[in-house]
């Protein structure tokens, strides 16, 4: 289990089921926000233990690897089973401490609407514990309440609809950098057990490269906002 004392503050949190979740998903727009400043971190869930290919300790020396390319700040694994994760209070409660504690303005989590049980309770997991972290009589004991300026969805192993694609044309060839470090993943000599037919490497190119046509360029990654998401001013309609 994660110890909440060695978590630091950051701008900008993305929560994983798994190791690579997140850099197929959202590891464009995290190499993005790092050359604006942003201190960014990844929580993952699990190991990755359950999956068809790959140890424990293999997925975690790809995820560390993969860290590196990304240039993140802090990364840290909350040792939850792999396809045994649910949305009860404990983990819940868990979440909740990991927010209060590194405090961010941003989080990107996964959308519920997905093929992978994990995918689904971590996503109702992330949901609940926004919205009651940001409580002062909830668990006090576990920090003071704080709750992130806005909470983005990533894609899983389904198209969203999306509310925001960004480009991340600029940054594709180092994405793909951090997706190859989970060597594991990728090139499976049997494809049976893979959802869509495609490794994480063709998976994250082809999903880019469809929401970038939907924008007008080459490589964009997709996230969902929960209704309208405000503009503070009106001259960002015109920000490049």
């Amino acid at each position: 289990m994660v110890d909440l004392d060695q978590l630091q503050p950051c701008d900008v949190l993305a929560f994983g089921p798994h190791p690579d979740d997140v850099e197929i998903a959202a590891g464009g727009t995290l190499l993005l926000l790092g050359a604006s400043g942003q201190r960014r971190a990844i929580v993952d869930f699990t190991h990755g233990e359950k999956g068809s290919t790959g140890s424990a300790a293999e997925r975690d020396a790809e995820a560390a690897a993969a860290s590196q390319v990304l240039g993140l700040e802090q990364r840290h694994n909350l040792d939850l089973p792999d396809a045994g994760l649910v949305s009860d209070a404990a983990t819940v409660d868990l979440l909740v401490g990991v927010l209060r504690r590194m405090q961010p303005r941003l989080l990107l989590a996964p959308i519920a609407d997905d093929a992978h049980p994990d995918h689904v309770a971590a996503a109702d997991a992330v949901g609940r514990a926004f919205f009651l972290a940001g409580l002062r009589h909830h668990r006090p004991d576990l920090g003071t309440a704080c709750r992130p300026d806005t909470l983005l969805r990533y894609p899983g192993n389904r198209p969203i609809r999306a509310t925001i694609a960004i480009d991340i044309t600029a940054v594709t060839e180092q994405k793909a950098e951090a997706v190859r470090c989970y060597r594991s993943q990728l090139a499976p000599p049997a494809r049976d057990h893979l959802i869509q037919g495609r490794d994480l490497l063709e998976r994250s190119i082809v999903r880019d490269q469809s929401y970038g046509l939907e924008i007008g360029v080459l490589a964009a990654e997709a996230f969902w906002h929960d209704g309208p998401l405000p503009l503070r001013t009106a001259a960002a309609l015109l920000a490049d």
